[in-house]
């Protein structure tokens, strides 16, 4: 993929930090969210998370005002230290997590990434494009969401990634494993989520 404009807002070439990568729509963001993003930087002992708001899901229906969206993000996360916020995939006009996650291989080489996303997007991955191409790119962070407890076992995920799994207990070797690796972290869970909020909004 060619990209016409350099990429912004995003971490510094030579930076060697632990960092996590969490996209989605936040659509609206929530404590869910952050609870995912804090069990993660606690168990993979992460020096930052870096939130990609979306401009849109392939995979679901047209989210709200982006710039709504990533306002309220930066609001939700403006009390961590360790939380930036990004809207290079809109500057880039980026649509699939594939193309971002290839941009910051390609930015960040001497950084170890890592992509965090909650239990409940397990049984949807195998329908993300390359799939199984992004799990060879980078080591992935499932951090337990409720309801889809299931998913660790029986997604197309799960059943094709069984024997490159580590225990949780082994979280923090995650950011320096080789790809393809992943983590299922069960975490106290944080039971709100985006599409309760938008129908309480709505009602």
């Amino acid at each position: 993929m060619t990209y016409s404009r350099p990429a912004a807002f995003l971490p510094p070439r030579s930076i060697r930090a632990r960092i996590g990568l969490f996209g989605g729509s936040f659509d609206p963001p929530h404590s869910g969210h952050l609870h995912v993003a804090e069990t993660a930087m606690k168990h993979l002992g992460l020096d930052q998370v870096w939130w990609f708001p979306t401009p849109g899901n392939p995979l679901k229906e047209a989210p709200s005002d982006y710039d709504a969206r990533f306002a309220a993000v930066e609001t939700l996360t403006r009390h961590h230290r360790k939380f930036r916020v990004s809207d290079v995939e809109k500057r880039l006009n980026l649509r699939y997590t594939i193309d971002l996650v290839e941009l910051l291989k390609r930015h960040c080489r001497e950084a170890q990434l890592v992509w965090i996303m909650g239990g409940d997007s397990l049984m949807t991955f195998h329908y993300w494009k390359d799939w199984q191409k992004l799990t060879e790119l980078v080591p992935v962070a499932v951090v337990a969401r409720p309801g889809f407890e299931l998913a660790a076992r029986v997604s197309p995920f799960a059943k094709l990634l069984k024997t490159r799994r580590l225990p949780d207990h082994a979280a923090l070797a995650l950011p320096a494993r080789n790809a393809p690796a992943w983590v299922y972290l069960p975490a106290p869970l944080n039971p709100v989520s985006s599409t309760q909020l938008r129908q309480l909004q709505s009602s």
